[in-house]
């Protein structure tokens, strides 16, 4: 079995998987990675739960800030 990593533009991305979704799926899975770079909404629930906790005297844009200096 063999892996590879494939970075498609969004303009050939609809191509791309109609081509592989339409292999023998039992030799061919498809796993797709998406990279978030700058939509930070999904840790918007996850913040708000830390908030809520009380464990952190921080703000919501202070925990933020502070994820997109060490993460992005």
């Amino acid at each position: 079995m063999h892996t590879i990593k494939l970075n498609i533009e969004d303009s050939v991305f609809d191509k791309v998987i109609y081509f592989l979704k339409n292999l023998p799926k039992e030799e061919v899975t498809v796993v797709e990675e998406r990279q978030i770079l700058d939509d930070w909404s999904y840790l918007e629930p996850e913040i708000d739960l830390g908030l809520a906790s009380g464990i952190s005297e921080k703000s919501h844009i202070q925990i933020v800030d502070n994820l997109k200096r060490k993460y992005a």
